[in-house]
């Protein structure tokens, strides 16, 4: 039998608990053998839910054994992603990175290259690319089911009215906080992943609540090379959200309100392999049609774990890693053009 990809995950926090070592615990072929977190608390959590794994207090405790780890996943915060990264390349070990890959387009392509030039296997871990709404509407598209798309509209809307402290808010460009990087970095690879890649780029980053350090309030739009107009909004002061999506075509429109379901589930200590893994109530199907003539569509079944799927293929099989890096680096770039074009007040045109 071939032996399990041995897996230690850097951080054990929201991005380590709740996603990554579930979704690597629960796809055959992987073994969570390590956890390094510092904190008593997460260590005693870490224990708890994956006794097997080994507890480790520091990313060098992993370089120093890298002959018995496989990956590195890094799920620490935003600052540490590119040295952890380049660490884990250096020891010849791939590796999985978290979102956003970097603060900017420029050290994640001197990372891209590196891992290249190592002939290390790099992805990153843009999960909601398997958002079953998501996913939904992918399907909607490749059936042609709106006709030509003009207009695509994604929303990922909270009401958070009080600052919460702690990084994500944090105003030190290292620390790459703010909602253009924690959401942004969701609805602009989505967008590219529909409609292909932007040529202009328009951005508002607006601070709302007293004392915020970083954008809490934002709305990117992109004109696609192929001509759709994406408009993204990611707020935690929306008292009412709006649609998560809504597509609009020359023959019809999809409309859908809440969330995928699976960050709930995680949250709640289910996995997948549940019966009822990703799958969404019908009362929160989304609408597609045109004036009064409308129809629910069954919203697919979101499925996270097919990103740890295709790890285990990427090193197994030598097929490409489940997120192309390089998509990575565009999206990057739209992220650099919109806090330009939010300084600046203009409108952006990509190269």
């Amino acid at each position: 039998m071939t032996a399990p990809i041995r897996v230690a995950l850097l951080g054990y926090g929201l991005a380590g608990a709740v996603f990554h070592a579930p979704l690597i615990a629960s796809v055959e072929g992987l073994e969570l053998a390590a956890i390094v977190t510092r904190d008593d608390e997460r260590r005693s959590r870490a224990r708890h839910e994956h006794p097997a794994a080994d507890l480790l207090e520091s990313p060098e405790q992993v370089w120093e054994r890298a002959d018995r780890f496989d990956l590195v996943v890094v799920a620490a915060p935003n600052r540490f992603h590119i040295p952890l990264a380049h660490a884990a390349i250096e020891a010849g070990l791939a590796v999985v990175v978290d979102k956003p890959l970097a603060a900017t387009s420029d050290e994640a392509g001197a990372l891209l290259r590196e891992a290249g030039q190592g002939g290390v296997m790099l992805t990153v871990f843009q999960n909601r690319r398997w958002d079953g709404d998501f996913l939904t509407v992918l399907g909607l598209l490749e059936a042609d089911a709106l006709g030509e798309v003009e207009r695509f509209e994604s929303r990922f809307e909270r009401w958070r009215p009080e600052l919460s402290g702690g990084w994500r808010e944090s105003g030190e460009p290292q620390d790459a906080g703010g909602l253009l990087y924690d959401l942004g970095s969701h609805l602009v690879d989505q967008a590219l992943c529909l409609f292909g890649p932007a040529a202009l780029v328009y951005a508002e980053l607006e601070r709302r609540r007293p004392g915020a350090q970083t954008d809490d309030d934002t709305f990117v739009a992109l004109t696609h090379e192929s001509g759709v107009r994406s408009h993204l909004w990611m707020s935690a002061v929306a008292a009412q959200p709006g649609p998560r999506f809504r597509v609009t075509g020359r023959s019809g429109a999809y409309v859908k309100y809440g969330l995928d379901v699976q960050e709930e589930l995680l949250q709640a200590g289910r996995h997948p392999g549940d019966p009822r893994w990703g799958r969404e109530p019908e009362d929160c199907w989304g609408l597609l049609g045109a004036g009064e003539q409308m129809r629910p569509v069954p919203t697919v079944p979101g499925a996270y774990q097919r990103f740890y799927e295709g790890v285990v293929l990427a090193l197994r099989k030598s097929a490409p890693p489940p997120v192309d890096p390089e998509a990575v680096l565009r999206g990057l770039e739209v992220l650099d053009a919109a806090r330009l074009s939010a300084r600046e007040q203009r409108v952006v045109l990509l190269p």
